[in-house]
């Protein structure tokens, strides 16, 4: 395993300086086992420009096309979540009512089964969080349906031109996570309690090996340092794992908080020729046993959060939205100060 981790990183690293790179995303994700029980998941969302993020409360009962219309994989939702919109045309992260938490993140290599002769119904990746967190209560629930390949994901161009290129991860309040990536357009699904960290490029097989190389050095004595995804697979992995594991959810938030800073890309940083490698613009940690969603503007003073304890997520209640993108000082506790809205459109290709 260690001659092969060496192999990868030497491919990886050759590749990265001959390949051109998309301008992307670069985020990262972690999943923090604390004691009884205390698991936290955290984010960071890397953009090269603000993406209009604001929270939105959605209801059970409601009903859904997958964005593309009588062509779209129809579902009703089963579960209330709280989301985190991008540029209110997709859901990029959130937790629902059960405690399972969704991450999109992006994935340059991605590549989505072709339309000639497959009759499923279609889905937008811009609305697959969202059925992930309106259907499932775990982490085994979602993969056993997602196995079944029931619909169609149609990639989309963001508003910024921009081809989405995604891959999605998810945890569960017992820890459990899994992976979900369409490479040369298959769906690969890493499922276990082991998969605790998710980045972005290469493929996720191959992260796994170059972590291997790092883990032999061990973190007390070298971690990589760079903005790059697999610099940052590596820290984040470490890091996660050594930081101070406790059942207190204030620490254990803390801990995570902390963590994600650290695989964060400082605003106005970025790497000649990697256009990809951008300021992380905001960040989430997820307390999936308190049922507390935090949202961290890094150009913000403060952190929100919302209690979904204290949500009512039945159907006559409606979508409601807390507006952050024209209020950056917004901070503390805002689960009282969401207002009814329209529901967003998910993006859609043209």
């Amino acid at each position: 395993m260690f001659l092969q981790a060496k192999k990868v990183l030497l491919a990886f690293c050759v590749s990265s300086t001959v390949l051109p790179f998309p301008v992307a995303d670069a985020c990262s994700r972690a999943v923090y086992f604390g004691k009884q029980g205390q698991t936290v998941t955290g984010r960071t969302m890397d953009w090269k420009e603000d993406m209009h993020t604001d929270l939105w409360i959605m209801p059970r009962g409601m009903k859904q096309d997958g964005g593309m219309g009588e062509k779209g994989f129809q579902w009703t939702s089963k579960y209330g979540s709280v989301i985190a919109s991008v540029y209110e045309a997709g859901t990029s992260d959130g937790m629902n009512e059960k405690g399972l938490v969704a991450n999109l993140l992006f994935l340059v290599e991605s590549e989505y089964p072709k339309p000639e002769g497959d009759t499923r119904p279609l889905m937008s990746i811009a609305a697959w969080t969202q059925y992930v967190l309106d259907n499932f209560a775990t982490v085994e629930e979602a993969v056993t349906e997602l196995r079944k390949e029931r619909f169609r994901p149609v990639s989309v161009v963001a508003p910024n031109g921009v081809e989405g290129k995604i891959h999605l991860s998810i945890s569960d309040p017992s820890g459990d996570s899994a992976i979900f990536e369409y490479v040369q357009g298959k769906l690969v699904i890493h499922h276990g309690k082991q998969y605790q960290v998710m980045t972005n490029s290469p493929i996720y097989d191959q992260q796994i090996a170059l972590n291997e190389y790092w883990k032999q050095i061990g973190g007390t004595v070298m971690l990589p340092g760079t903005n790059r995804a697999a610099d940052r697979f590596a820290r984040a992995s470490f890091y996660i794992n050594a930081a101070e594991q406790s059942a207190d959810p204030k620490t254990a938030v803390a801990a995570v908080f902390s963590v994600m800073r650290n695989v964060s890309v400082p605003r106005g940083i970025s790497t000649p020729n990697e256009p990809n490698i951008s300021t992380t613009i905001w960040r989430t940690v997820s307390d999936q046993k308190n049922l507390v969603y935090y949202f961290e503007d890094t150009a913000s003073p403060s952190v929100v959060w919302v209690d979904l304890k204290k949500i009512d997520f039945s159907s006559s209640k409606g979508i409601r939205k807390l507006d952050l993108h024209g209020n950056k000082m917004l901070g503390g506790d805002q689960t009282d100060g969401f207002q009814p809205a329209k529901p967003f459109v998910f993006l859609a290709p043209k």
